[in-house]
């Protein structure tokens, strides 16, 4: 299938399966005798893999760790849960760090309930987030 096939079926744009290839994410296609890339149904499997761990919070670079502990002979699970255990611990303290801030707007808004803004001074910026 020619890029525009294999972008069409994964839903991404053929710039992207150009960047992957650049990456070594994607293997290089074959030309064909007309210079036109050549891929095979290989080609989809590797898109939709990066695309699921894109989508599970991977990086470009984490999944070209992965695919390169693939490439060198080895099943990449143990390397693959440690990156997922890893992208864990981040959302868990990113979503502590979520409800504090959530905390804090609902504080602020209550704050601004109670004040009129005809006594905010001239000093001041707003007297809403003033200490």
């Amino acid at each position: 299938m020619k890029i525009g096939e294999l972008a069409g079926a994964c839903s991404v744009s053929s710039q992207t399966i150009r960047y992957y290839e650049r990456r070594g994410l994607l293997a290089l296609a074959k030309r064909d005798p007309n210079g036109y890339r050549s891929y095979d149904e290989r080609a989809i499997e590797r898109v939709r893999f990066i695309q699921r761990a894109q989508a599970s919070g991977l990086t470009l670079a984490e999944i070209a760790g992965i695919i390169q502990v693939r490439a060198d002979g080895s099943a990449p699970c143990a390397h693959v849960d440690g990156l997922l255990r890893s992208k864990l611990t981040e959302v868990d303290s990113r979503l502590r760090e979520l409800r504090e801030l959530r905390c804090e707007l609902i504080e602020l808004l209550e704050r601004s309930a109670t004040l009129d803004p005809a006594d905010c001074g001239t000093d001041e910026i707003c007297h809403i987030l003033s200490a």
